[in-house]
């Protein structure tokens, strides 16, 4: 059978899903570390974006859709709920989290700080400042929604549970969002268990390196 092949840069939230998921099936793969728009990424995604997927002839782009192959496609343990109410709750926290959690803590507040485009390379306070509302609103209702069982949706892991992991891991780093963090004691207990998991440790990206 073809070997499995997933593409993108490593410190990407959604790389790293990608890579979790495919640990916790235990399906071996080759990682291709490059950056968004490069000619391996272009190859597959018509926007250029990140994570991209190659299996034999088929090829993959937006991380869901990659981790859904990765779940049918191999043996191991089941990503979703085998039930229709958990198979859609877990849909939907995957949703709300690609469509609200990222755009906010990622896309606006992480990058104003990792990829600022301001002048001097400074923090851009304009992106930081405007998306803290909505990640005061944002963070305690991820955190009630861990508080029963320490997953989102049942007992037990599922795709919704890795696809918040990084984001909720790298809000740890930054310092609103830390401090906001250690107001969700049940979403800082998951950060927690979910560094624990094998699948976790062994695709963890290095630091970003330090700026001179």
């Amino acid at each position: 059978m073809a070997e499995l092949e997933i593409i993108g840069a490593a410190q990407s939230n959604y790389v790293w899903v990608v890579r979790i998921a495919a640990a916790e099936k235990g399906v071996a793969y080759k990682f291709t570390p490059v950056r968004p728009h490069t000619p391996e990424v272009d190859a597959i995604h018509p926007f250029g974006k990140i994570p991209v997927m190659r299996h034999g002839d088929l090829e993959l782009f937006e991380s869901k859709a990659i981790c859904t192959y990765i779940d049918r496609a191999f043996q191991g343990p089941a990503l979703m709920p085998a039930d229709p109410a958990g198979y859609a709750l877990a849909e939907q926290w995957v949703s709300c989290v690609n469509t609200t959690i990222d755009p906010t803590c990622v896309r606006q507040y992480i990058v104003g700080y990792a990829f600022p485009g301001t002048p001097d390379g400074s923090p851009n306070r304009r992106a930081i400042d405007g998306a803290l509302p909505n990640m005061q609103k944002q963070l305690p209702v991820l955190d009630k929604a861990l508080a029963k069982t320490g997953h989102l949706v049942g007992d037990k892991l599922t795709l919704a549970d890795i696809n918040l992991f990084p984001i909720a891991f790298y809000l740890q780093r930054f310092p609103e969002s830390k401090a906001l963090m250690q107001e969700q004691r049940h979403l800082t207990a998951f950060i927690e268990r979910m560094l624990a998991r094998p699948s976790v440790k062994e695709t963890t990206p290095p630091p970003p390196p330090k700026k001179a």
